[in-house]
């Protein structure tokens, strides 16, 4: 189904049985994570939490949490995604079926992202207004763990040659200054680590911008390992029927679709201490020195969802996304 934002899929879910609601006050300090945690553990619903400590917004876990679940919300676009799949890495298959590889090539308009106007509905807040999920007692502080993390390439701007990675983000705790800088993890080999080592060769900063929630696909597309040369934007608009759309604003890339929208800046050579972290080995990864990120500025949607998964010990939800993908 052709979701236009992470509401309307909420409600797909409801009016399908596949949402549990929780309307009393929850903390997001390990109470949410928990409460997740044992939903998750009996293959349940997806959860929301309608009144979440400490911050105005709602938010939602356990989107993922069964592949039955996923295979429902991309039921209309999922068989079209693996065709166009196989043509990207076997383009020879097209020749045996023509008929078949042009209707699917015509879903292809939907990898074209859209330019829009920056979104009226979208307010300034600050990092401390968002829910400060912390999973484990031992977490460095909070984070947020499930990010779209974008940044273009210096050399070769523009929103085709872009990355779209769900790397974790810190948002409070350590030496962070509190709604101007959060933590960002990540190997110097993934797309956002060659964009930074380009723009550290230029002295340049790294513009990056943070997208949290919005329809499933733009989630979804972050963490799916593409053939070379696949855009993570263009699979986004193919798995969601749905070209993704953007703005852009002080020189920022903005979805304007996403929920939250946290825009900010890698400084070469500025490191702070990252963790720990409860991962998804089901160990804590130790506080290490990784990349700092200036934040500029951080949007909401109105009536914004914050979306939030729970790592640890295997099987978990990310476990769901390896079924899926």
């Amino acid at each position: 189904m052709a979701y236009k934002s992470l509401q309307q899929c909420i409600s797909d879910l409801e009016k399908k049985g596949e949402l549990l609601r929780i309307t009393k006050e929850t903390n997001p300090d390990l109470e949410m994570p928990s409460i997740h945690l044992d939903e998750f553990e009996k293959a349940g619903k997806a959860i929301l939490f309608e009144k979440v400590k400490g911050s105005k917004f709602r938010a939602v876990s356990n989107l993922f949490g069964t592949l039955e679940r996923s295979k429902f919300i991309f039921r209309d676009s999922l068989e079209k995604v693996k065709q166009l799949i196989e043509l990207k890495t076997n383009p020879i298959s097209a020749f045996k079926n023509p008929a078949k590889a042009i209707f699917t090539a015509l879903h292809g308009i939907y990898s074209i992202p859209q330019k829009v106007r920056f979104p009226r509905s979208f307010k300034e807040i600050q990092i401390e207004d968002i829910p400060q999920l912390k999973c484990w007692k031992e977490d460095g502080g909070a984070f947020i763990t499930l990010p779209q993390v974008y940044s273009e390439d210096v050399e070769n701007p523009g929103i085709m040659n872009s990355n779209l990675g769900m790397y974790r983000i810190q948002l409070s705790g350590n030496d962070y200054e509190q709604n101007k800088e959060v933590g960002m993890h990540y190997q110097i080999h993934r797309g956002i680590g060659v964009h930074q080592k380009k723009a550290n060769e230029k002295g340049e900063p790294l513009k990056v911008s943070v997208f949290v929630g919005g329809p499933p696909a733009h989630t979804f597309a972050a963490v799916m390992p593409l053939p070379e040369g696949m855009s993570e934007i263009s699979f986004a608009g193919i798995l969601g029927k749905r070209r993704f759309r953007y703005a852009k604003k002080d020189g920022f890339t903005i979805s304007a679709d996403a929920d939250f929208v946290i825009c900010g800046e890698l400084h070469p050579n500025e490191l702070k201490p990252e963790g720990p972290f409860g991962d998804h080995l089901g160990y804590y990864s130790l506080t290490h020195d990784f990349p700092v990120m200036r934040v500029k500025k951080v949007y909401a949607k109105e009536n914004a969802i914050w979306p939030f998964t729970v790592v640890g010990r295997p099987p978990q939800e990310d476990s769901q996304f390896g079924a899926l993908i």
